[in-house]
């Protein structure tokens, strides 16, 4: 019975011992609640934890670098301060190929609803990537943003918490936002600091060389991208 018993636990993981009894007498087994109730603690079934269902989450397998552009984006949450003390949340969005910055939003709340209109207007203009990396965090974990990327065929790829170094795009991007801008600046207002930072975003994709690009910018390397791929596929379809 025993041995039964821990075979249903791990059929049915979310069942309880009254549920499992119930199993148990369909099965034939002549046992009431408060057996079954003693085996299921001897058998340590108790200290089963619920794990979430994600519908597009992966949480463990590692990513090659991507080859293409738009085939994955990382996001990522910082956090800077008006002159007057009052907080303020920066939501980036990096192209992972490019290495572009597709957009950073700034406001003093961004809740999962705001990620989602961010991703939709960003989608409209350059489709849905494959794959969002991204962290553990509230707005990233809750169901609003999971139901989207089921509903858009994108997979969300949580990175293990406590290792930021698996989100090491968009984490060396903010270190050189917040050395070269946040920190350089003093913001009065969310307009001066969506003015001032947004400068800067347009500055790192359009002037600023990337060594990791060969010393192009990030959209410079976007063209070439779209250019070689222009050259090989006619190439592709002749037989």
């Amino acid at each position: 019975m025993r041995t039964r018993l821990r075979a249903l636990a791990e059929r049915w993981v979310r069942y309880g011992y009254r549920r499992l009894g119930d199993r148990l007498r369909r099965e034939g087994w002549r046992v009431n609640h408060k057996r079954v109730y003693r085996l299921y603690r001897l058998e340590g079934l108790g200290l089963r934890r619920k794990s979430r269902k994600r519908a597009a989450g992966l949480r463990v397998a590692p990513l090659v670098p991507p080859r293409r552009a738009n085939e994955r984006w990382a996001m990522d949450f910082m956090t800077d301060a008006l002159s007057d003390g009052r907080r303020f949340r920066l939501l980036i969005v990096l192209d992972e190929r490019t290495r572009e910055c597709l957009v950073i939003e700034i406001d003093t709340s961004l809740p999962g609803a705001r990620v989602i209109d961010v991703l939709e207007r960003l989608v409209a203009e350059r489709g849905a990537p494959e794959v969002v990396v991204i962290d553990n965090g509230p707005e990233f974990a809750g169901r609003v943003l999971d139901q989207w990327a089921y509903q858009r065929g994108v997979k969300l790829h949580f990175i293990a918490p406590g290792k930021p170094t698996q989100n090491a795009y968009v984490e060396s991007f903010n270190g050189k936002l917040r050395d070269e801008c946040l920190n350089a600046h003093w913001f009065r207002t969310l307009a001066d600091a969506r003015l001032t930072i947004g400068a800067w975003r347009q500055e790192y994709n359009q002037v600023r060389p990337h060594s990791a690009l060969g010393q192009v910018t990030p959209e410079e390397f976007a063209r070439q991208e779209v250019m070689l791929r222009e050259l090989l596929e006619p190439q592709a379809a002749v037989p």
